[in-house]
């Protein structure tokens, strides 16, 4: 093997080894976790090719002239989204994973419920 086709192997494994970790911290990593609580505004099922379970929870504000936000959320697990639907009227909390990036069959959301809490 001549020099130049080695410098050209280190060159390639280089890459190779970087995309592979851009794509883990990228899609894999996560990055944060959290605990949001509220009543959930909507829960569906959707999807063309990969049918995901997405969602928006309403948190309400605790101080007077404080608007409500929404928070979208994905959801991964089957028993997950049954505990959600079972518990649809009532506040609840969600523990979440945030991930960096978003993959089409983890859903639309870079929040990915992992738990719930129900209050």
């Amino acid at each position: 093997m001549t020099t130049k086709s080695k410098v050209i192997t280190w060159i390639v494994a280089i890459l190779i080894l970087a995309l592979a970790g851009f794509v883990y911290f990228k899609f894999c990593f996560v990055y944060a976790t959290s605990d949001n609580t509220g009543t959930i505004n909507y829960f569906k099922k959707e999807g063309f090719i990969f049918k995901t379970y997405e969602g928006k929870m309403i948190q309400s504000g605790t101080q007077a002239g404080m608007k409500s936000y929404e928070f979208k959320f994905s959801v991964e697990d089957e028993n997950v989204a049954q505990q959600i639907r079972d518990n649809a009227n009532k506040e609840m909390t969600l523990i979440t994973k945030q991930y960096l990036g978003v993959l089409p069959w983890r859903g639309d959301s870079r929040y990915v419920v992992d738990s719930i809490v129900v209050r």
